[in-house]
């Protein structure tokens, strides 16, 4: 997505998996014995789902519902708030139906008009880099009745369910939310399995139980303390004084070996992975000369090393990439390496020589300083040896802030330049759609009228998702082609929590967003 933050190499789609627990308390417990306290680095940047595409969906995933979810262990959109489905061939016509009984945590009612409130006010109040991004094939809201949403798509677009399944459709309560700004007096109001009793910006989030909730969670623990911390020694520090019990986004490749490979020290901890759906990737902008040739792209993606890139850098906590659909998802393939195979001076040579090209050519690669973690800079320094070591390339690094990184590429300033991309739902879709069309997310215009006009709207007109691994892996097959985007690798998340603590192996949806009603305190071993 445009705002998805990683601090580190963290995210996933798999489950983790934790040690499972004899016995735990029950949902019923009334005496507060069972609750969580979490660590993480990704901190909300607004409470306010209309303005936020970003890390700040991990806390509203348990403060709020959507009209659809994704339960633990599903790949496909479920109910939530509401059944929902297309009532129409040609997917454009989408009807939800709400739950009986439905209350925001205030007791004011989550009907209809609050579902078409909550999603109107997105597009209404437009926020830069907000979510009206994901709502382009959305018409109108129609409500018949208190109980009954019709969504009207401009085209066909059965990813849409995957859209509403996101956080950032949260519903909210239009008495508190007013159509045409943000809410600003730092509350939430919402009818998610908890209720945000306290907030420090940038220091912690106190969930407590809703008694009004009606959903599918169910909660195995009575509350939940969400500590926000800015740097991972501090984070893994407080989980070794027990002073957290589990920790989400954030851990360093550094401290991963650590925990993984000194147990002695680490007594009563438990580190788990998973494949993650977070990706890196170069962006090659042709209008810039030094990248305009298309053997100038094609000779960088002969000589890049991802192997010795993820081994040297991020220490195995990462795994190479080799298309833009990452493993793990519904079409990937390994078009890159079956194009190039093993990374190859000569063969890269080879194409530079056949397309008249003087090396070495000078290329600068630009990346952003804080926004994708501690390693980004050793990255790039990386790219930077395996390039020039190939006697092809006189590589120049650059990195900005991320605020001014972003305004540069957007302004078409970088001939290459890094980025990150984090799944809004798991379909390929999404790894394909975001970064080509004259208008895509990186501000370099990719043109492919095969993939806008043919491929992917074939695709979204057809409502069942695994039937539609031939568009894709066309599509993945033409950016290998045009070697606009070069994937480099995809992460795995790590999980270190206390061995006293269960859950942790459902805890996490396919959109990598902790499900905090999952874990629980384990009372016996």
């Amino acid at each position: 997505m445009f705002n998805r933050t990683s601090l580190q190499a963290a995210a996933a789609l798999a489950s983790i998996s934790l040690l499972a627990g004899c016995s735990v308390f029950s949902d019923d417990d009334a005496d507060g014995a069972n609750k969580i306290t979490v660590g993480t680095m990704s901190a909300p940047t607004t409470l306010d789902p209309a303005a936020s595409w970003d890390g700040s969906w991990e806390l509203y995933r348990n403060v709020f519902q959507t009209l659809l979810s994704f339960p633990t262990g599903s790949m496909i959109p479920q109910p939530d708030a509401a059944e929902c489905k297309f009532t129409d061939p040609t997917s454009k016509v989408f009807r939800c139906d709400l739950r009986e009984g439905l209350e925001f945590s205030d007791g004011g009612k989550l009907d209809a008009p609050a579902v078409k409130h909550s999603i109107d006010r997105i597009r209404t109040i437009d926020v830069k880099g907000g979510p009206n991004g994901l709502l382009g094939s959305l018409d109108r809201i129609d409500v018949s009745g208190p109980a009954t949403v019709t969504f009207r798509l401009k085209k066909p677009d059965a990813t849409f369910p995957f859209i509403l399944a996101t956080p950032a459709m949260s519903i909210v309560d239009p008495a508190k939310y007013p159509a045409d700004r943000l809410r600003e007096d730092g509350r939430i109001t919402g009818s998610g399995p908890y209720v945000l009793d306290a907030y420090e910006e940038g220091a912690k989030a106190e969930l407590t139980k809703n008694p009004k909730y009606k959903g599918f969670a169910d909660r195995k623990n009575e509350g939940v303390t969400i500590r926000y911390f800015k740097e991972s020694a501090a984070m893994v520090g407080a989980l070794k004084k027990k002073e957290i019990d589990a920790t989400y986004r954030g851990l360093t490749a550094e401290e991963v070996v650590d925990l993984r490979e000194k147990k002695e020290t680490n007594k009563g901890l438990r580190l788990v992975d998973s494949t993650g759906a977070d990706i890196r990737y170069l962006v090659f902008n042709p209008a810039d000369p030094s990248v305009s040739k298309l053997a100038v792209r094609q000779a960088i993606a002969q000589v890049v090393d991802r192997d010795a890139l993820v081994a040297k850098v991020y220490k195995g906590t990462a795994e190479p990439l080799y298309s833009m659909v990452p493993k793990g998802i519904a079409g990937h393939t390994t078009g890159f390496f079956d194009r190039y195979g093993e990374p190859d001076a000569g063969k890269a040579a080879k194409i530079l020589r056949k397309a008249g090209v003087d090396g070495p050519v000078p290329l600068t690669l630009w990346y952003t300083t804080d926004r994708y973690g501690s390693g980004t800079a050793a990255e790039f320094a990386e790219l930077k040896r395996q390039l020039d070591g190939s006697g092809l390339f006189r590589v120049t690094l650059r990195g900005k802030p991320w605020k001014e990184f972003q305004a540069g590429y957007q302004k078409g300033d970088y001939p290459v330049f890094g980025r990150g991309w984090f799944p809004d739902f798991p379909d390929p879709d999404n790894f394909i759609a975001p970064f080509v069309g004259k208008q895509n997310v990186l501000s370099t215009p990719y043109e492919r009228p095969e993939i806008t006009e043919q491929l992917l709207p074939e695709s979204r007109r057809e409502s069942d998702r695994g039937a539609v691994t031939k568009q894709f892996e066309q599509a993945q097959e033409i950016l290998v082609n045009d070697v606009r985007l070069l994937p480099l690798w995809q992460g795995k998340l790590y999980v270190a929590a206390s061995e006293e603590i269960g859950g942790g192996e459902r805890a996490l949806d396919p959109q990598t967003v902790m499900q905090m009603w999952e874990l629980h305190r384990k009372t016996s071993w």
